[in-house]
């Protein structure tokens, strides 16, 4: 790695820790944010020709406290905080002693307060992912816009909005009370998942792939189990991050066309994230207690350690599935599940688990299931059933390569319509 990038992962790294001690300290969440900014582009500037300070997180909390006392200190801020500036802003000596002056919270802990504060449950689920992005991960509103194909008009107003939220609400920057904490990590769980889905398999755009989201949730997800070294579900999501980026070198070809699992040059995939993933559900499913992100680790281990030219074991992924319906039902699963279902029993069996999901508000209309749709019936040798849900499938998906695919199986199917043989060669529903 060039001294640059480990400049940039470093600075990355303490981002959140010292944007979250400013916040415990001071409470004020955008001047915080803005100082905190700040010092990171001080030390971008001066660190590569003076050398890393010895305690570079003291270094960065010193220069941010400094900038945010400047900042109260202000015209405007003296306009606005009369009474506040000097009740609340404490002398310059005290704002940022290095950390081992602060025995009560350490480092981690402040990263994981500023992960339970942007994952509030009073904010809904994109504003928690944009914020979690703009604070945790120090994407530009700019970026995170991109990352999502939004307006950065919109996403500016988004994070604005949940920051107010945040202050009117009088959200305090501590950790949530013990019979809150398990909750409070499902949610910041579940951003980081969303996240990396987004980066996995793009909603829209011409790009299937967003290495820079999954980059980022792998990244932020290992700081949360660096945080939470007990905690199996952390362990989960991350080990089924990994396996799932493992596959990423395989999932496209130089054009940008999807490469469904089935047909994926196994020699591509990046053997270290997946040797440390499937170290990691091994770990996971020996805590306590079984959640959602191990169950789906496993699933995906069990894909990963599938020799080239092997038998999946689908029998004991439909377990696993059987089992997950059970503890987190939801559409996605129960499709997921249809899959696995007409692989071990038959296909009809998988159509028949297809029925209740037309009636699923959330999957009614998808490509995925048109997708799924299409594959089943494939399998069971209905042919023009299949070339039309194939069509619908690609009419209804948002995403270039994913359209582009299943446009590709629907002229496949046509083919052998008219040629007068099963079509024989897919591959699978093509969106894994």
């Amino acid at each position: 790695m060039r001294s640059d990038q480990r400049l940039e992962s470093l600075l990355a790294e303490l981002r959140p820790s010292v944007l979250g001690a400013l916040v415990r300290r001071h409470g004020q969440f955008d001047g915080c944010e803005d100082a905190v900014q700040e010092a990171l582009v001080s030390a971008a500037t001066q660190w590569p020709a003076e050398g890393v300070p010895d305690n570079p997180r003291a270094w960065l909390l010193t220069v941010a406290g400094r900038r945010l006392t400047d900042y109260w200190r202000s015209d405007q801020a003296r306009r606005t905080r009369e009474v506040t500036v000097a009740t609340m802003a404490p002398a310059e000596s005290e704002l940022a002693p290095a950390p081992d002056d602060d025995e009560r919270v350490s480092a981690d802990d402040d990263t994981l307060m500023l992960l339970f504060l942007c994952c509030h449950p009073a904010l809904t689920p994109s504003s928690q992912v944009a914020l979690t992005l703009r604070a945790v991960g120090g994407l530009t509103t700019e970026e995170i816009a991109q990352a999502f194909l939004v307006p950065q008009t919109s996403m500016t107003r988004r994070i604005s909005r949940a920051k107010q939220l945040i202050k009117d609400a009088g959200m305090t920057f501590r950790m949530p009370p013990e019979e809150e904490r398990a909750e409070r990590t499902r949610a910041v769980l579940h951003v980081l998942y969303l996240i990396f889905n987004e980066g996995y398999a793009a909603t829209a755009g011409e790009d299937l792939l967003r290495p820079d989201l999954t980059a980022e949730a792998i990244r932020l997800t290992r700081q949360a189990h660096r945080v939470l070294p007990g905690n199996g579900e952390v362990a989960g999501l991350l080990a089924l991050m990994l396996l799932t980026e493992a596959r990423r070198p395989a999932r496209t070809q130089a054009d940008g066309a999807l490469v469904p699992i089935a047909e994926q040059d196994r020699s591509q995939w990046n053997a270290e994230l997946a040797e440390e993933g499937l170290a990691l559900v091994v770990q996971a499913l020996a805590r306590p207690g079984v959640g959602p992100y191990r169950l789906q680790a496993a699933i995906a281990a069990v894909h990963v350690e599938t020799p080239e030219g092997g038998q999946t074991d689908w029998p004991q992924i439909l377990a696993l599935y059987d089992l997950l319906e059970q503890l987190a039902p939801n559409s996605v699963v129960r499709l997921n599940r249809a899959v696995a279902m007409a692989m071990v029993k038959g296909p009809r069996e998988g159509l028949g688990l297809l029925e209740p999901l037309e009636q699923d508000r959330w999957m009614a209309g998808s490509h995925r299931l048109s997708a799924v749709r299409a594959y089943l019936l494939e399998m069971d040798g209905d042919l023009p059933g299949a070339q039309e849900a194939y069509r619908t499938a690609a009419s209804q998906a948002a995403s270039g390569p994913e359209r582009r695919y299943l446009a590709e199986q629907a002229e496949r199917v046509a083919a052998a319509l008219e040629g007068g043989a099963g079509a024989g060669s897919a591959a699978g529903p093509g969106l894994g």
